[in-house]
């Protein structure tokens, strides 16, 4: 099964940028569709951003769209978030996800993806 690590989260103004990465390891990554999951503290694990395989094909939840850009990179393995114009609201653990199948719709739940990483905490300060 394929393992993921996330990096790149930190301590940043509203209005700042980060970008955050996920190396994949352990499986063939170009197989698998990516997400990017958040967690603040007291809420539920939510949908952020996905791709496809192939990388052509994205999908952003409302909250974040025209701020945060996901793109990947199969001959390294890894997929980014580009998160700008932050807000306080989007403090939260960063998960990274897998899938080997996703179904065509506009938004992702938990359930869709069966490979996690740790996560790794941003924090937006006002």
């Amino acid at each position: 099964q394929v393992q993921l690590k996330e990096s790149g989260g930190g301590l940043v103004q509203a209005g700042g940028s980060l970008r955050l990465s996920c190396v994949a390891s352990g499986r063939t990554f170009s197989n698998y569709h990516m997400g990017w999951f958040r967690q603040a503290p007291g809420k539920e694990r939510e949908f952020v951003v996905a791709i496809r395989q192939s990388g052509t094909t994205t999908y952003y939840a409302d909250s974040v769209k025209g701020r945060f850009t996901v793109s990947r990179d199969n001959a390294k393995n890894t997929v980014y978030l580009q998160m700008n114009s932050l807000k306080p609201e989007d403090t939260a653990v960063y998960y990274c996800a897998a899938a080997n199948t996703l179904p065509y719709r506009n938004a992702y739940y938990v359930d869709d993806f069966g490979f996690w990483g740790q996560g790794t905490q941003v924090t937006v300060s006002s």
